[in-house]
């Protein structure tokens, strides 16, 4: 079994003896007995329904069957996990990671799973540099050299054995048949196989399972993956050590090393997934829980609704309202370049970047009558983000447990180079690191020496899977968009603020500043020509995008009404659904 490593700081007190620490040991007893009753009572009174939104019919499916055959939201979890992994080899996959937000009803108790992958020990801080010290292009994007070490199916045997109620072989049986039997080409997986359809004939296994005679295949066509199907029994079969020791991680290591990739069998057997305390904050009422490092997401979420906290968003016009907004972006999206990285690495001053005397300081600097320009704050190179990557899901069980998870091997089909034998599509995250620091990734996100490359350190990430209670009514919520993650969840969050709906968080159109470049992206629709003309007498450099961004899934449960409802967004293809 592995060694499973908690981020929580151990209480080292020694406890003091008498009459006196005697009576205040039966107190804190009595009063723990309280709080547990209050707690059972509140499970008792959960919603009675099981809700599930994702980024595909057949994951939720596959999580309500699961639910069905007597599972939690913990086994639910595992099995649209696994079947996303499956069906959306263009978003996540068990060659990939992400973060699993959790809660469990019968005691209060939240933590954030971390099965994000990390940098091989051979990786090193300059690998992806030429002779003059440049980025080589497309070195830790495409192919075996840029992916880091899974974390998904470490993750999923953690979900099962720890928190869920049934073996981790019966929720992966979903997954398993999709593989075996398939799935339908649809339009999106055909435009984001065309998106990288020169990578992936680089690769003969992704060629084989992916392509049709080396080209995207036509919608309908079956996607079948034995060999997947079979590292997946593996897993079920042998747990952690299905993946990472024996035959599977054997073939995993000859298949990078003959790429060129440079993972080793002690790579694989030191994985380890780490539950670390998410972020927390408050605004106008609204407990928010989110992702903690290293996902950025929590932070910066927090750091930018403690500045809006300032102001009277309801109460502004369009264009006054937009541009606080975008002024919060940029400066949390700055802290974010500046701060952020592994926290087993580096130290981060979380609790001054998410403390509301700090946000205050950043609200001083905001003009409301003009934009302030990014090269007025630290910074570093401009570029522009591309792309999109990622998936999510959002789940609340009948019971009041619920699970929001962020998942992805980064870019489209990731690494684009599928490892002979195992059917395992690799991920290329680590170009989330800082190749070089101020030069920025294939998202346009730049970073300071806080994400520099390390052997075995975690990369940071944009995934953000969050909570969001105002005491009558909790939400679960999250999406995939590469940097984008973040601006989205945050307007998703004042949505709920509001008062609407799960169908209106996963609608409202979207637009994006982070920091660097420095301009406003947004949706079609987003801003109408008033708006825009207003946004640029204020000093805003715009971007209309051509399509829109983001494939957000919510659920809602109203505490009061006992009701919950599910969303999910008209962008993508996924399924929202309530039994």
């Amino acid at each position: 079994m592995p060694v499973i490593m908690f981020s929580r700081t151990p209480n080292t007190k020694r406890p003091r003896h008498g009459a006196f620490s005697l009576s205040r040991r039966l107190l804190r007893g009595l009063a723990l007995c309280l709080v547990l009753f209050s707690l059972a009572a509140q499970a008792a009174d959960g919603p009675g329904r099981n809700a599930i939104a994702s980024a595909h019919p057949a994951a939720t499916a596959a999580g309500h069957e699961i639910l069905a055959a007597g599972g939690n939201a913990f086994d639910a979890a595992v099995a649209v996990s696994a079947a996303l992994a499956v069906v959306e080899p263009y978003s996540s996959g068990i060659g990939g990671g992400g973060f699993w937000l959790i809660h469990r009803a019968e005691d209060g108790f939240t933590t954030m799973i971390d099965g994000r992958e990390r940098a091989p020990l051979a990786a090193h801080r300059d690998m992806y540099l030429d002779a003059e010290g440049e980025v080589i292009p497309r070195a830790s994007v495409d192919g075996p050299l840029s992916a880091g070490i899974p974390g998904e199916p470490a993750a999923l045997a953690h979900l099962a054995g720890t928190y869920g109620r049934l073996p981790l072989a019966e929720s992966l049986v979903p997954a398993i048949r999709l593989a075996e039997e398939g799935f339908a080409v649809d339009a999106h997986y055909r435009r984001m196989a065309g998106f990288r359809l020169e990578a992936l004939r680089a690769s003969e296994d992704a060629t084989r399972l992916f392509l049709r005679g080396a080209n995207v295949p036509e919608e309908g066509t079956v996607i079948r993956q034995l060999e997947l199907a079979a590292t997946l029994r593996a897993l079920a079969e042998r747990g952690h050590d299905g993946f990472y020791k024996g035959e599977v991680a054997e073939k995993l290591v000859n298949g990078v090393r003959a790429g060129g990739g440079i993972w080793s069998l002690q790579d694989l057997a030191d994985y380890e997934i780490v539950e670390r305390d998410p972020v927390h904050g408050e605004y106008r009422g609204i407990t928010v829980t989110a992702a903690a490092p290293p996902s950025s997401g929590g932070m910066v979420l927090v750091e930018a609704l403690n500045i809006l906290e300032g102001y009277d968003l309801q109460q502004m016009d369009a264009a006054t309202r937009t541009h606080v907004i975008v002024e919060a972006m940029r400066r949390a999206y700055r802290d974010r370049a500046e701060y952020l990285g592994d926290p087993d690495y580096v130290d981060m001053p979380l609790s001054r970047l998410t403390h509301p005397q700090y946000a205050a300081g950043l609200r001083a600097g905001i003009r409301l009558d003009r934009a302030t320009p990014s090269s007025l704050l630290p910074g570093v190179v401009d570029t522009t983000p591309k792309g999109e990557d990622t998936t999510h899901f959002s789940i609340i069980d009948g019971d009041g447990n619920r699970v929001a998870a962020t998942l992805s091997i980064n870019y489209p089909f990731g690494a684009a180079w599928v490892v002979p034998g195992t059917g395992v599509l690799l991920n290329d995250e680590m170009d989330d690191f800082s190749a070089k620091p101020g030069v920025p990734n294939v998202y346009g996100l730049v970073g300071a020496e806080a994400n520099a490359i390390e052997p075995g350190k975690r990369m940071l990430s944009s995934m953000t899977p969050t909570f969001l209670d105002d005491g009558e009514r909790i939400a679960v919520v999250g999406t995939p968009g590469g940097s984008r993650i973040i601006s989205m969840v945050l307007l998703a969050a004042l949505e709920f603020s509001e008062g609407r709906d799960a169908k209106a968080m996963v609608e409202r159109r979207r637009f994006h500043h982070q920091f660097l470049p420095d301009a406003i992206q947004f949706e079609p629709l987003a801003f109408d020509d008033a708006l825009q003309l207003e946004l640029q007498s204020r000093g805003h450099e715009l971007q209309p995008l051509d399509s829109s961004y983001g494939n957000m899934h919510v659920v809602i449960w109203d505490l009061e009404k006992r009701r919950v409802e599910a969303a999910s967004d008209g962008r993508g293809v996924g399924k929202a659904e309530v039994r």
